[in-house]
């Protein structure tokens, strides 16, 4: 059963700050399975992330309607996605790697559960959308003062903010990142993972 958007419950604050690992480490997890699976999701924000309505929250990703298979179709080039969320190269309108542009979007959505707005709007100016997108293409983005952040998460996050694609972090990489590793559920271990996996004849390379 289905409780909530993560996008209500950032609202709120506080305690989904405290919680953005347990919520990353799961996002990070299900989109790597789209992966593997083939797929790029190509809108990944808050408002398609679902929570239910359990005391440990499990995180369910939803909305597939931008999606693409890499299997069934040449590399993408549209410019799809939400602009708070989208990567540099999608803006390019040049052919993408659309599990890369997940990955920032991933990153996007980690800062919004951490600071409780949007990396690269300009905070005097939040409802332009060209100054947005201009902040995207030269990543230029700040942590507010009063938002405390480790050292660990910023270096994470630095390295999903990387306008060329090819010199941004992976999947797999995130998933062996300290920060994300640390209070890792077990049921998201790289073993618990390839055990589900198999159930469904699908076993990944981590």
């Amino acid at each position: 059963q289905v409780g909530s958007c993560l996008s209500e419950s950032v609202i709120v604050g506080a305690s989904v700050r405290m919680r953005a690992r347990y919520f990353f480490q799961q996002l990070i997890c299900g989109v790597s399975y789209c992966h593997h699976m083939q797929i790029c999701h190509r809108d990944l924000k808050l408002e398609n992330v679902l929570l239910d309505g359990s005391a440990a929250p499990r995180l369910k990703i939803c909305d597939f309607g931008y999606s693409k298979s890499s299997v069934l179709h040449s590399r993408p080039k549209s410019a799809v996605g939400t602009p708070a969320y989208i990567a540099p190269e999608v803006l390019s309108r040049r052919e993408y790697d659309g599990k890369l542009a997940d990955v920032w979007s991933c990153g996007v959505t980690l800062y919004v559960m951490l600071v409780g707005g949007y990396p690269f709007e300009d905070q005097d100016d939040p409802k332009n959308i060209r100054k947005t997108i201009q902040r995207i293409m030269s990543v230029q983005y700040t942590i507010p003062d009063h938002v405390h952040i480790s050292m660990e998460c910023r270096q994470l996050m630095a390295r999903i903010f990387v306008n060329v694609p090819s010199k941004r972090i992976t999947m797999r990489e995130i998933k062996s990142h300290p920060w994300f590793l640390k209070n890792l559920p077990r049921e998201l271990t790289e073993t618990a993972q390839a055990m589900y996996f198999r159930r469904d004849n699908a076993v990944p390379s981590f």
